[in-house]
């Protein structure tokens, strides 16, 4: 704020000003999506929203209920209530602010894309599904939950489709698709909003309008506290981890995005910090889970905010709207808050990458974002995730132990003179040399027993110049290979051991057993001591065959 100026100050208000536009219908949009009223939309808006820019990482972040969360909220709405939905958002907040004291920030990178996209996509598809309903005015003879559920619903209601309601969603859909094309200054969701609101009002056609289906309260958000118990706690920390997991991806993605925009850093684990407190606040002001939205990250900067004071304008708008135009709110027609949220799967769904993702990818990357898409759609984010993470983290494994390898050297022949030649050593004639390169871990781990099938040497040497790290199963093997080398009278040499082996085999006891002589920086320095192994051999050798023999 010391170089805050008058000038800034005056963009960053009309950028909070418009973003605040942005926001308000893609607030009810994203309220309704997740099974709760459309002012829960804006509670989630202003106080997310002020509380993320004031407290976060990134000078340009907006944040509020996103679609992400819409079908995660929904089923735990109902199947827990509002209190469950609550007490999930609240512990997801402490969680995230765990993360952010912890320093995970820089974690999350570890998720793998193919699961993002995955994800992010099955969340489109079931949005737009969970849509249909309202966008063409079916009337459903149950309340579905599961998405295949809703689908066979959808076939099974077919029969009852408004043809007034379709019309209005088309049009409410041709508006948000050609309004942006013409003058993109004024939200197209707004002009949609608008218009199919005036079209239902004054010619009495038979459309649900939000005031239909829901009661609507322009009342300031007021603190609530949940009942908590212990068992309540056991069962929402699947949800909550979940939220937590899902919040810290989306908002540290947005900040990604507006660090490119502006030519900025955000600090990721403060970011995670203000993103649990606005979790916290969100649901004890009656919100939902929210966090970063990029589409209103990024309309705030192409407005000319720069700083948090545009975010905490947004706030202060969206609560003004609530006090005085709620009202309104009631004249919105179903089918054209379905058509928006058709626009935000549809600009989410990030089909473009899926595309190329499937057309450059490894076949076991794409196996693992199909699974991701077709877990979402068909169960839940979490089992997604869960299922999905432990796919990627098993094919990467199988990789890492594919390329991890352990060759022998073979001595050059004195008459070679190929240049190529890059193991121009000259190797004792009693040792054998083994270069293992790639990680040393359980998956790699029966690669190296091997090493000691020729018994009849003098040394082993063991180059791990190529091995930046190993685990317990790898020191075991290597202990193996000492110990069977031991039985043999074969002495061990290691070369160029790298920080982490070194301290793994320090800890194991390795250094200890073979004497921190055998541990040698390079590989030239392992062979003059293999050579010096040899030497001392031989000449134990010649020394016990020229003593005399007593009778």
């Amino acid at each position: 704020m010391k170089n805050y100026s008058k000038a800034q100050f005056v963009k960053d208000l009309i950028a909070g000003v418009i973003v605040a536009i942005i926001a308000l219908p893609l607030s009810i949009a994203l309220a309704l999506a997740s099974g709760v009223g459309p002012e829960q939309g804006l509670y989630t808006a202003i106080v997310a929203g002020f509380i993320v820019s004031f407290l976060g990482g990134s000078r340009v972040q907006i944040a509020g209920p996103t679609a992400a969360f819409a079908t995660i909220v929904a089923g735990i709405v109902a199947k827990d209530g509002m209190s469950g939905l609550m007490i999930s958002a609240i512990m997801a907040g402490i969680i995230m602010i765990v993360m952010g004291l912890c320093r995970f920030g820089s974690l999350i990178k570890y998720i793998p894309g193919t699961i993002t996209a995955g994800f992010t996509f099955g969340i489109a598809v079931t949005i737009v599904i969970g849509q249909v309903k309202d966008f063409m005015g079916l009337t459903f003879s149950s309340s579905p939950i599961e998405t295949t559920d809703k689908l066979l619903e959808i076939g099974r209601s077919i029969t009852t489709l408004n043809w007034q309601a379709l019309v209005i969603g088309l049009i409410s859909l041709a508006v948000l698709i050609l309004w942006p094309k013409k003058l993109d200054k004024i939200p197209a969701s707004l002009i949609a909003v608008l218009l199919c609101s005036a079209i239902v009002k004054f010619s009495g056609i038979k459309v649900n309008t939000i005031g239909d289906l829901y009661t609507i309260s322009s009342s300031l958000p007021k603190v609530t506290v949940p009942d908590i118990s212990f068992a309540t706690i056991k069962a929402m920390v699947p949800n909550a981890f979940t939220i937590a997991l899902l919040a810290a991806v989306e908002s540290l993605l947005s900040c990604v995005v507006a660090d490119g925009m502006i030519g900025s850093k955000h600090r990721s684990n403060m970011e995670l910090i203000a993103q649990g407190a606005a979790n916290i606040g969100s649901a004890l002001f009656g919100g939902i889970p929210a966090t970063g939205a990029i589409a209103r990250t990024a309309a705030n900067v192409k407005n000319g905010g720069r700083t948090p004071i545009a975010g905490m304008v947004h706030s202060v708008v969206l609560l003004g709207i609530l006090v005085l135009l709620m009202p309104y709110a009631s004249l919105i027609p179903m089918p054209t808050i379905a058509a928006i949220l058709f626009i935000v799967a549809y600009n989410m769904c990030g089909w473009k990458n899926i595309r190329d993702m499937i057309k450059t990818a490894p076949k076991s990357d794409i196996a693992v974002l199909i699974l991701t898409i077709v877990l979402t759609v068909v169960f839940d984010l979490v089992v997604a995730i869960g299922v999905g993470m432990v796919a990627a983290s098993m094919l990467f494994m199988k990789r890492m132990a594919d390329v991890t390898e352990a060759h022998a050297w073979i001595d050059f022949d004195d008459e070679d003179t190929d240049p190529d030649n890059i193991l121009l050593k000259r190797i004792p004639a009693n040792t054998r040399v083994f270069e293992i390169n790639g990680p040393m871990f359980f998956a790699a781990a029966d690669k190296f027993g091997y090493m000691m099938d020729d018994k009849d040497i003098d040394v082993l040497v063991i180059r791990m110049r190529n091995v930046p790290a190993i685990d317990a199963s790898g020191v075991a093997s290597l202990s193996d290979v000492v110990k069977r080398c031991a039985k043999h009278n074969v002495s061990v040499v290691f070369s160029h051991a790298n920080e982490q082996p070194m301290h793994a085999m320090e800890k194991a006891g390795l250094v200890d057993m073979l004497g921190k002589e055998n541990f040698c920086n390079h590989i030239d320095t392992a062979l003059l001591r293999a050579e010096a192994i040899e030497n001392s051999l031989r000449n134990a050798s010649v020394k016990a065959e020229s003593e005399p023999v007593n009778d």
